[in-house]
C-alpha cells in the first residue's frame, strides 16, 4: 500500500497538472463502491489546490453559488494509481494504441483537453467529494489521524507519553496511524530498524522512544527524495516508479544479512503485516 512518501510524492506531481484547473465531466465506475461516493459534485467545480494528509490526498474545490466549500478526498489504497492523459488523439484513453491503463473506477475531464484516471484493480481506493474538513461521519479514518510526522505538531514529548502509555506492540502502534498519520508496513520497518527497536516491543522507553521518534522523521524524509518504494503496483503521475527499494534496510529483507551487524534478518507477523527485523540489533 502506498504510504506517505509514495503519496506525497504523487500530490507533487500533481500540483502543477490540478492547480487552479476546472473539471468538466465525471465519469465513476457504476459498481456499488462506498469509497466512490458524491463524485458527480466535482463537475463544474475548480480544484484549487493538491494537499496531503497521512496518505490522503486531499483537493479543496471552489466554492459554490450557495458558498458550500467542498473537498475532493482521494485514496490510493493498495493498487490505486493517478494518471493524466489526453481526451483525444494519441495517448487518448480510447486510442487502442496507447498505454492507457485498465481498471479505471473514475475519470474526471479537466478544461484544458485532458482527463485524470484513476486506476484501482482490487478497488481499496477512494475517490469522494464531501464538506470542506468534515470527515468524521464519512471518512473516520481521515478523522482519526495523528500529527504529520514532518511537521511541527509530530512533538518528541507527546510521541514519548503516547508509547509509554500502552501495552501494545510498537510496529502496530505506529500501524495504527492514531499515533503518527501516514506510517504503513515499509516505514514502520525502516524506522524501527534504525532506532534498534524490535517491532514487537511493548515498553519503549524514553530514550528509545526518542531515537524511534528521530528515525521516522529520517526514513520518510529520505524515502520523500527517491519519490517512494515501489514493489509491483506504486507508479507515479507520470509513470515511473519509486527509487527508495535499494535503500532499504529492514523492510522484505528477510533472511538477508543486517546491513549494521552482519546477522540474518529475522521474518515475523505483527498485526496481521509482514515484519522484518535483526535479531541481533533489535532487541525487546
Amino acid at each position: 500500500m502506498p504510504e506517505l512518501p509514495e503519496v506525497e510524492s504523487v500530490r507533487r506531481q500533481l500540483v502543477p497538472e490540478l492547480t487552479g484547473r476546472r473539471v468538466i465531466s465525471v465519469w465513476w465506475d457504476p459498481h456499488p463502491h462506498a469509497r466512490l461516493s458524491d463524485v458527480e459534485l466535482l463537475a463544474g467545480r475548480r480544484i484549487e489546490e493538491v494537499r496531503r494528509r497521512g496518505k490522503f490526498l486531499l483537493c479543496p474545490l471552489g466554492p459554490e453559488p450557495d458558498g458550500r466549500e467542498l473537498e475532493l478526498v482521494l485514496h490510493l489504497g493498495m493498487t490505486g494509481s493517478l494518471r493524466i492523459v489526453p481526451t483525444e488523439g494519441p495517448g487518448a484513453i480510447d486510442d487502442e494504441a496507447s498505454d492507457a491503463p485498465t481498471h479505471i473506477r473514475a475519470s474526471f475531464v479537466l478544461d484544458d483537453g485532458r482527463a485524470v484516471l484513476f486506476r484501482d484493480p482490487r478497488r481499496f481506493g477512494r475517490v469522494s467529494v464531501v464538506p470542506a474538513g468534515d470527515y468524521a461521519g464519512r471518512i473516520p479514518t481521515l478523522a482519526a489521524l495523528g500529527p504529520e510526522p514532518l511537521s511541527s505538531d509530530f512533538r518528541v514529548a507527546d510521541f514519548i507519553a503516547a508509547l509509554a502509555a500502552t501495552s501494545a506492540p510498537v510496529k502496530a502502534k505506529l500501524l495504527d496511524q492514531r499515533l503518527v498519520a501516514g506510517v504503513g508496513n515499509i516505514y514502520a520497518d525502516e524506522a524501527l530498524w534504525r532506532a534498534r527497536i524490535h517491532p514487537g516491543s511493548r515498553r519503549v522507553g524514553a530514550g528509545r522512544a526518542g531515537s524511534l521518534h528521530a528515525a521516522i522523521r529520517t526514513v520518510l524524509a529520505a524515502a520523500i527524495e527517491r519519490e517512494g518504494t515501489t514493489f509491483r503496483d506504486y507508479q507515479m503521475v507520470n509513470g515511473a516508479s519509486g527509487r527508495y527499494a535499494d535503500h532499504l534496510n529492514a523492510y522484505g529483507q528477510g533472511d538477508l544479512p543486517c546491513r549494521r551487524c552482519g546477522t540474518a534478518m529475522r521474518r515475523t507477523v505483527i498485526a496481521q503485516r509482514g515484519t522484518t527485523y535483526c535479531p541481533r540489533c533489535q532487541r525487546v
